[in-house]
């Protein structure tokens, strides 16, 4: 592993991912062929937060935060800290002091595949985390890992720059040459869905807007009557 600290790292347009956020985790990992997902392995702290942020990372060594530190540093305005280790860790390596300097620098959130602490202060202070564990375990500060490289989560590689969104259906990352093409791809399914919500308050079907009775018939699917069942049952 590269002991690096990159400074300067291209960074998706902030104000696209922003509006690419407003889709919802769901949308946009639908639209874009059901692609960047982190797993369910990350679960939101808090209920209803939604945020949308470039990415810069942090890799650490299990049980040590000394890069968390390194990254508050590189961390801008409408930055996601996403964080990993370079082997499984459930260890606290975050918390509410790390959150209040993120604060201070407009940082959007955390994402995290270790534990958080200060649990109950990250939410009161309204800041939003995203995280594989919570664990009061402490760290150490005392072996160098990388800032802001490639890294990978739930087999997912995020690259520093890339769009970060999340919500209460989990994390998604999209590639920062990919954030024109999610946001029309987004649109497409959101004017879609809202064809599909109205027809379904009017009383449709999803067996008949989506061709569903076909798909039954074909695969050998029988409507029976209560009668007929039973008879069935007894053969």
């Amino acid at each position: 592993m590269n002991k690096v600290i990159v400074t300067d790292p291209p960074r998706a347009d902030g104000d696209d991912v922003a509006a690419l956020a407003e889709f919802g985790v769901a949308t946009v990992h639908e639209a874009l062929g059901r692609t960047g997902l982190l797993g369910p392995d990350l679960r939101p702290i808090q209920d209803g937060a939604r945020i949308g942020g470039t990415a810069v990372t942090a890799l650490c060594w299990p049980g040590d935060n000394l890069m968390i530190h390194a990254a508050v540093e590189q961390c801008r305005p409408g930055d996601v800290l996403v964080v990993t280790t370079t082997s499984p860790s459930r260890d606290g390596l975050f918390g509410e002091l790390f959150a209040t300097a993120l604060q201070h620098r407009r940082v959007r959130g955390l994402v995290i595949n270790t534990g958080v602490r200060d649990v109950a202060d990250l939410r009161a202070m309204g800041f939003p985390v995203w995280s594989a564990a919570v664990s009061a375990q402490g760290t150490v500060k005392a072996t160098a890992g990388a800032v802001n490289v490639p890294v990978v989560i739930g087999r997912q590689t995020i690259r520093p720059g890339d769009a970060i969104l999340a919500d209460d259906d989990g994390v998604l990352c999209v590639p920062r040459e990919l954030v024109g093409e999610g946001l029309r791809a987004s649109r497409a399914r959101a004017d879609k869905e809202e064809a599909t919500r109205q027809a379904f308050r009017a009383g449709e079907l999803g067996l008949d807007r989506y061709g569903l009775r076909e798909k039954l018939a074909d695969l050998g699917v029988r409507y029976l009557t209560a009668e007929e069942y039973a008879k069935l049952e007894r053969e």
